[in-house]
């Protein structure tokens, strides 16, 4: 029997409580609900809106551990509107697609003159041929007349808006049951909706009882601490990482969609991104969050093959053989060095500055700096070329001059991608990962005494 699937797209902005009602009782009909936060329409103005990167985090949490329901990001990563016909297009292959939409969308469709009709693009057709789940609500009526063909009703407790969301959290007016707990709280910690720019940083007071603990399995010292820490699994509210800074870099990447706080414990060396030994447990502490964005890498093979990844410290390219390597660098699509002569070139963040990128020459970066470092690793030419601080919203992109006389291996936080004709990265728009800090623990002091080294 083919899957049905229902497609649940909105704004999401913020995603409300009633939004997740709606998404349970879809599960109750449909193999699958796939949530679909949207950017804005072309053309179609939106006030006191908030960057994709927390869209997506609220997203995330608003719908997290409803069975048979999940999140698709794409949209928000791609910073482009997929109107419905493409959605249907996109999940139709394998499966019955259905459109999820409001009462009001029907509204004149008797008449072929609803919003479906005139403002979606091949509205007219999709009305026809598409299947819609209509979504009705206590207060308002719907004319059979003026459904579609092939629909839908499911009955809702409730439907709100979102611009009545917005309004009170801009006013600082209470939101009462209209957001999940979680979701309020992610609002508030950040400052979102107030009409000013996001908080980078922010105060977070935990309970310390719903720990999710992840520890390198290879460090006797991490084993013996994580003993004094009870793991959560189900719904932790803080990720503890006990190890180094790469056990702290696997847990970023396997665990950045719980949207949950990193803790990090040095169990290893320098640890920049980790805390001490607390002496106590992490019950009612407060911490210091430092929202850091990761990059988005994508990668071409010799053969065509397309990757994407996500790194939190740096990608790059190194020479494949003994030749040095060449390498063509452009930023924002635009040629900056049509030959690079070096051992290879890396992308940084600021997080990763005090790792490859500081061994290769550049000056590391505190954490939270909205930039990306482009260093080169043994440059040859051209001569003196230093490393570059360019903007955080920078596209950069490393080709391979000649690929098959001097090859180019790709790396993404250190995993292999092979041999690669080009690498390109740029920060991400909806994965981005916390990290707590105790408020004895200051990773700018850690980065001073790198740079200004005691005699």
């Amino acid at each position: 029997m083919i899957q049905q699937i229902a497609l649940f797209a909105g704004s999401f902005s913020p995603p409300g409580s009633h939004h997740r009602r709606i998404a349970a009782r879809l599960a109750q009909e449909f193999d699958e609900v796939i949530v679909v936060p949207s950017v804005s329409r072309p053309g179609e103005p939106v006030a006191n809106d908030v960057s994709p990167i927390y869209r997506a985090a609220m997203a995330d949490v608003n719908f997290r551990q409803l069975d048979r329901v999940r999140v698709e990001l794409a949209d928000l990563e791609n910073g482009s509107f997929t109107p419905m016909c493409r959605l249907v297009e996109q999940f139709g292959h394998a499966a019955e697609p259905w459109l999820v939409i409001g009462a009001d969308l029907v509204a004149g469709g008797r008449q072929g003159e609803s919003l479906i009709h005139t403002t979606w693009e091949e509205g007219r057709r999709l009305w026809k041929e598409a299947r819609f789940v209509v979504i009705a609500s206590p207060d308002r009526s719907i004319d059979a007349a003026d459904l579609p063909p092939r629909h839908r009703v499911i009955q809702a407790e409730d439907v709100r808006s979102s611009t009545k969301v917005r309004s009170l959290l801009l006013d600082r007016r209470p939101t009462g049951d209209f957001l999940l707990p979680e979701v309020a709280d992610y609002i508030a910690r950040h400052g979102l909706y107030r009409g000013v720019p996001p908080a980078q940083r922010s105060r977070l007071q935990v309970a310390g009882t719903r720990l999710l603990v992840v520890s390198d399995p290879h460090n006797e010292e991490a084993q013996r601490i994580a003993k004094r820490f009870p793991s959560s699994h189900d719904d932790p509210e803080l990720i503890v990482v006990i190890g180094g800074d790469g056990t702290m870099l696997r847990a970023i990447r396997e665990h950045w969609r719980r949207r949950v706080p990193f803790y990090g414990i040095n169990a290893g060396h320098l640890g920049f991104l980790l805390n001490d030994v607390p002496a106590a447990s992490l019950a009612d502490e407060e911490f210091l969050l430092e929202h850091v964005p990761l990059l988005r890498v994508e990668t071409e093979s010799i053969d065509g093959v397309r990757q994407a990844a996500l790194a939190f410290n740096d990608a790059w390219v190194e020479r494949a053989t003994g030749q040095t390597a060449w390498i063509e660098v452009l930023v924002n699509g635009q040629q900056r060095l049509s030959k690079l002569v070096a051992d290879g070139a890396l992308v940084a963040t600021a997080a990763g500055s005090t790792s490859y990128a500081r061994a290769m020459g550049a000056t590391p970066l505190p954490l939270g700096t909205s930039a990306l470092l482009l260093v080169g690793s043994n440059v040859l030419s051209p001569d003196g070329w230093r490393p570059v601080v360019l903007p955080l919203e920078s596209v950069i992109e490393l080709r391979s001059v000649d690929p098959y006389k001097r090859p180019l291996h790709g790396f993404v936080d250190g995993h292999a991608h092979g041999a690669v004709r080009w690498l390109r990265a740029r920060m991400s728009n909806v994965a981005a990962a916390e990290l707590a800090f105790s408020p004895g623990h200051d990773p700018v002091a850690k980065l001073s005494k790198i740079q200004f080294p005691a005699r």
